[in-house]
């Protein structure tokens, strides 16, 4: 008799988690990798946010704190929301703060979710989407959002889903895997569905809100629409932006009884993230942002780096993304080819396992993230390691026959 819970039968490993342990493994063994796998930047935290954490530390601030967060998080957040996006939040009730933007999700499927609900999830998606769904019982519902599309839904495909067991759409913008981001008018036209469904909620995870190129303007969802604001959770944190990954903070803000019953979730979980942490919060919101374009513009370069060296390639096609630092490109081109030692690629795993077997390059097949045959390459890491992994990747597919 197996001591492990049936639940755990409903999901998987993250492919992305798995493949940062398979790099290390090989690295280990003195193998030369390029990872280009983990969403990661490979900025430093800025030194005010690192210098907020230190003062805490030595001031003593290392006790439990609320379950939602402090309130001097919080308020932050609220500020934030209302200086960049116009959004009015209660500071107490209706924001919260959980250890990083994943356990924001988890919270919100466990508070949420009954056998038989589902949730609409466009695909291309961030691997943990389905199985955090699973695993509060609920049923992933995946629209296909392809190349020829720009990798975004259409007003048409999201109506076609939506019934009565239908409980959250997640809407994730700019996205990953694929950088997609919708444009206002698109953000309109998906709000004009969901208005005449009052039953579904949406969760917008604004995770890589700053994160932009060539002008693209953003704005979540309850800005565009605030007629859906009363079913919206407002998803976003401070990995990203701020290089703050291992710091493990995530927010959200929502109708208050939507919070109250997260924060349920929490309170017999982790409790509250790191005091710590939550007073570096407080100073990344509230401190210089100066750095940010800096940030974007090298982020930009080196999208445009790897989008060119990606399309000069037989058989490889790249889109160019509005945000985040991820690119999709298609490998149907190559798909069906022999490598040099006469394995057929017959789909996206054979090609990414064919790239770091051969050259060492390890990227993430498109078929974690629910859209074949595609791989992920993050560019969040050094531009001479992004042309030289181009540069191999270029001769591996060169040499397939």
């Amino acid at each position: 008799m197996t001591i492990l819970a049936t639940r755990l039968n409903r999901i998987k490993p993250s492919a992305t988690n798995t493949l940062t342990g398979i790099i290390a493994d090989l690295k280990e063994k003195g193998r030369d990798i390029i990872a280009l796998g983990a969403g990661e930047p490979d900025f430093d935290t800025p030194n005010n946010i690192k210098d907020a954490a230190i003062q805490a530390i030595r001031k003593g601030e290392t006790k439990y704190t609320p379950v939602p967060g402090t309130l001097a998080l919080r308020q932050a957040i609220a500020n934030k929301l209302k200086r960049e996006n116009g959004l009015d939040y209660d500071a107490v009730n209706e924001i919260t703060v959980a250890t990083g933007g994943k356990q924001v999700i988890f919270n919100a499927m466990m508070a949420t979710l009954d056998r038989g609900d589902e949730v609409i999830i466009p695909a291309p998606y961030w691997v943990s989407y389905p199985d955090m769904v699973a695993l509060a019982d609920g049923t992933p519902i995946y629209v296909d959002c392809p190349e020829k599309d720009g990798f975004k839904m259409k007003p048409d495909a999201l109506e076609r889903v939506i019934n009565p067991r239908t409980k959250w759409l997640i809407l994730n913008s700019p996205s990953n895997p694929t950088g997609a981001a919708y444009s206002i008018e698109e953000m309109r036209s998906l709000a004009a569905v969901l208005l005449k469904y009052p039953h579904v909620w949406i969760l917008t995870d604004d995770i890589y809100e700053h994160v932009l190129y060539d002008e693209f303007h953003f704005k979540t969802l309850a800005e565009i629409e605030p007629q859906l604001s009363e079913r919206i959770l407002l998803l976003n944190g401070m990995s990203k932006v701020y290089s703050m990954t291992g710091w493990r903070l995530g927010y959200a803000a929502a109708p208050a009884n939507l919070i109250k019953a997260m924060n349920n979730v929490q309170s017999q979980s982790t409790t509250h993230a790191s005091s710590i942490s939550q007073a570096a919060g407080v100073e990344a919101l509230n401190g210089p942002q100066d750095f940010i374009v800096p940030h974007n513009e090298l982020f930009k370069s080196r999208r445009d780096l790897v989008v060119s060296m990606l399309n000069e390639i037989e058989g490889i096609n790249c889109l160019t993304p509005e945000g985040a630092f991820y690119v999709f490109p298609s490998c149907n081109g190559v798909i069906g080819k022999k490598s040099p030692d006469g394995k057929v690629l017959e789909n996206d795993s054979d090609f990414a396992k064919f790239l770091l077997e051969k050259e060492g390059v390890a990227v993430v097949q498109g078929a974690a993230f629910g859209l074949s045959p595609h791989f992920r390459i993050s560019y969040a890491t050094d531009t001479e390691l992004l042309r030289e992994a181009c540069s191999r990747i270029q001769r591996a597919c060169a040499s397939l026959s």
